[in-house]
């Protein structure tokens, strides 16, 4: 077999299991693992997959940089947006993550709504300047500008002075196995502290974020209060988290 006829039936396998193990491709295949890990390797460095121990899992779309995420299933995104919008209650205090599906929860807050929006994205401080009963506090740092949102040391050290009820996060990947993951190991650190500076964590994740990976690890799935997917996901593809114990809601 040919190596790129090798390439492509990895893919496929991925494609059709969520996942691959190079050892049982190796057997499948009548190669070594050493030529499936290079195959690996190889697809990996073209962003066509993500390795993990022991094989590969789907590489996220969504590790483009905003505007790139700005053309990724948008009903799918004003959906969520809305459905999470709609948990925002009186008088909380919600942290809001960067992103283009953060971007639109921050649309769709109730017109009459009296909360404060916590956020280190400039994007979704711009978003609610209009919003005349939303206080906003937004964090300093250093921007990121492929996420457009603050990271780095004076952004953690407030976070350490925030009590919040919900934070949305904004993922790149959902995977039972890996858990929560993004494209940048900074902006992991800077999740992972908004959510502990939280009561509950409330994912956001469009359809092509879930099974899966981005190179840095944020959190287990455990550690979520719910995850927020588009209506029309395939029982196929939600029914291995809800077997976990995930709670997914629907919007």
């Amino acid at each position: 077999m040919l190596t790129t006829q090798r390439k492509q039936q990895i893919l496929s396998l991925l494609k059709r299991d969520g996942q691959v193990v190079a050892k049982d491709v190796s057997k499948a295949m009548g190669v070594s693992e050493d030529t499936i890990r290079r195959d690996l390797r190889e697809l990996a460095q073209e962003g066509l997959l993500q390795r993990v121990h022991g094989g590969a899992l789907p590489a996220s779309p969504a590790v483009a940089d905003f505007a790139g995420r700005e053309l990724l299933r948008h009903e799918g995104k004003v959906a969520i947006g809305m459905a999470a919008a709609a948990m925002v209650r009186p008088g909380q205090v919600v942290i809001l993550d960067g992103g283009t599906t953060a971007r639109e929860v921050a649309r769709h807050l109730p017109s009459d709504l009296q909360a404060t929006v916590v956020t280190h994205s400039p994007t979704i401080a711009l978003e609610l300047v209009h919003h005349a009963s939303v206080e906003v506090i937004l964090l300093g740092g250093r921007l990121f500008k492929h996420s457009i949102v603050a990271v780095g040391a004076e952004t953690m050290d407030s976070i350490r002075q925030i009590r919040a009820d919900t934070f949305f996060m904004g993922v790149t990947g959902v995977h039972l196995q890996t858990g929560l993951t993004t494209g940048d190991y900074e902006e992991a650190a800077i999740k992972r502290a908004l959510s502990g500076a939280a009561a509950e964590t409330v994912v956001l994740a469009s359809a092509e974020k879930l099974n899966a990976a981005s190179p840095y690890r944020i959190m287990g799935l455990e550690k979520v209060s719910s995850i927020v997917i588009e209506r029309g996901t395939s029982e196929v593809v939600t029914k291995e988290y809800e077997a976990a114990g995930v709670n997914l809601l629907r919007a």
